[in-house]
């Protein structure tokens, strides 16, 4: 008779010097301490279907710091060179959008120089190493990111993150995020809940609609890793890989030193049953570079698709006018 956990009840007990012999003696391979919470963990061991678990020497790069240009303590040059020491292939800045007036938002113009130091730096590099062109964007309280159009199709990629307008009804919440993950230009979303630990409880929303909308627009999911943070929770990765995100593990780093904090973000997705292959940020510097062009090729393409369906629904409303 096989108790809840799939364990033959009346078993004896086994001791053994280390971890894998009790577990062999128990005809299991070993379960990970992360995974151990009374669930079906046992079951999935029998059955084989045990995840792979992501671990820190699979993250390739990192995609969510901040410089001195924001609110950030350290240069580009030295956030990349901090980011390169570590042994990372790509470093993606995401410095605060312009509506982030309390943190150094980024005008247009500021943009512009840090494209071009970007490209400067770059091409010092060769092909070991890259830095990125992303941006933290405001999702504004209508659901919009920072920027127009114009200016969104500049970056390699884009974190939307909610900074404001915290205490809303959940629908519309719920709703403006759901605008943000269909952009065409977010590629991340950034600490979804907008909790922070011991300091304030996350926004109401429905989360899972939230991760159906990721799944369905391709938009990973951010692990954030600052210790304030761990956003999104453990308890909602299984979900999320379930309904076919992408997760990334990013630092939030507003200093060199807090690059390290990428190591939480993997003891939080190995919590939440995260393997490396859904993983945005274990992609190789090749095979990221080619994912960030099918998905601006992709965003270009909807972007004109989107124009010309307002333009039309203008034109109609104009003459129904």
């Amino acid at each position: 008779m096989l108790d809840a956990q799939g364990l033959r009840r009346g078993a004896k007990i086994v001791a053994g010097a280390r971890e894998d012999d009790i577990y062999a003696a128990l005809g299991l391979p070993f379960i990970p301490p992360e995974l151990r919470e009374g669930g079906d963990e046992i079951v999935c061991a029998r059955e084989g279907r045990l995840p792979i678990l992501v671990e820190d020497h699979d993250i390739c790069g990192i995609l969510h710091a901040h410089t001195d240009l924001s609110d950030g303590v350290n240069t580009l040059e030295d956030m990349a060179a901090a980011v390169r020491a570590r042994g990372y292939r790509y470093f993606g800045v995401a410095d605060h959008s312009k509506s982030a007036h309390y943190a150094g938002g980024l005008s247009v113009d500021a943009i512009l120089r840090q494209h071009a130091a970007i490209d400067r730096l770059n091409a010092g590099y060769g092909k070991d190493f890259r830095i990125l062109k992303g941006i933290e964007s405001d999702i504004l309280a209508d659901g919009s990111l920072d920027y127009p159009v114009e200016v969104l199709a500049r970056f390699d990629f884009v974190i939307a993150s909610i900074h404001s307008h915290f205490r809303r009804d959940p629908a519309v919440q719920t709703e403006r995020l759901l605008r943000a993950v269909a952009n065409p230009f977010t590629t991340i979303l950034g600490h979804m809940t907008g909790r922070q630990l011991l300091r304030r409880p996350g926004y109401d929303i429905d989360v899972e609609k939230v991760l159906a909308a990721c799944g369905e627009h391709g938009v990973a999911v951010e692990i954030n890793a600052n210790p304030w943070r761990l956003d999104l929770d453990w308890r909602w990765h299984r979900k999320a890989l379930e309904l076919g995100c992408l997760m990334s593990i990013n630092p939030d780093a507003h200093s060199q030193r807090e690059i390290d904090l990428t190591h939480w973000g993997v003891e939080m997705a190995r919590k939440g049953s995260v393997p490396k292959n859904k993983v945005l940020n274990c992609l190789s510097l090749p095979d990221f570079a080619a994912y960030l062009r099918n998905r601006r090729r992709r965003s270009s393409w909807r972007a004109v698709m989107s124009r010309n369906h307002r333009n039309a629904t203008g034109e109609a409303d104009a003459k129904r006018a």
